[in-house]
């Protein structure tokens, strides 16, 4: 069974905020939304408000305390 095994393949992955970076991939190119120089939880922008908010709510709804 020869040539049964994919194409294996150095990657460059592109992020929406331009950052760019090289993987292994059976794809020549990768592009994605968020990377970790641009994701709220690897900047520490992350919200946790409304989380909180829901927390509270399902509390209150449910009788705990």
């Amino acid at each position: 069974m020869k040539n049964i095994h994919v194409k294996y393949v150095d990657a460059k992955v592109t992020c929406a905020c331009g950052e760019t970076f090289s993987t292994k991939s059976t794809k020549d190119t990768i592009h994605v939304e968020t990377c970790s120089k641009c994701h709220p939880f690897y900047t520490g922008t992350q919200s946790t408000g409304a989380r909180k908010g829901q927390v509270d709510k399902f509390n209150k709804k449910y009788g705990f305390k």
